[in-house]
Formats: structure tokens, sequence, C-alpha cells
């Protein structure tokens, strides 16, 4: 196994049912176009309040992918 070169990408994904689904949708998309993804980082997380609860959340990640 040879040494690896990452690049990073962020992107912010969003959901109305939880965080981890707003992730999720995030990781989902970018699997469409992006091959070899190893992890991601979250940078951060905020959401919409509509009558005192949250309607929907945003969650900012980092992903990195390894360069063929």
């Amino acid at each position: 196994m040879g040494d690896h070169v990452y690049k990073h990408l962020e992107l912010t994904g969003s959901s109305t049912v939880s965080i981890e689904d707003a992730i999720n949708t995030a990781l989902a998309k970018a699997s469409e176009t992006v091959r070899n993804i190893q992890w991601f980082t979250v940078i951060e997380t905020r959401g919409h309040v509509s009558d005192g609860k949250v309607a929907h959340w945003q969650v900012t990640i980092k992903l990195g992918f390894t360069l063929e």
C-alpha cells in the first residue's frame, strides 16, 4: 500500500428529520460523482426554527477522498 494524497471538499446537507440525516444527504449526493470518499468532519451545525421548534437542520461537512 502506497502513500495517499487526499483532496478536501466542503458540503452542506439539509434535512427536516435530523442532523444525521443531513450528513447522510450530503454524503449520498457527493458519492454520485466523487470516488474514493474516505472520511468526513462536521464543520458547522445550524438550523431553522419555526414556532419554537427545529424545522430544518443544516450541517456543513468537510469530506476527504483519495486521488487516483
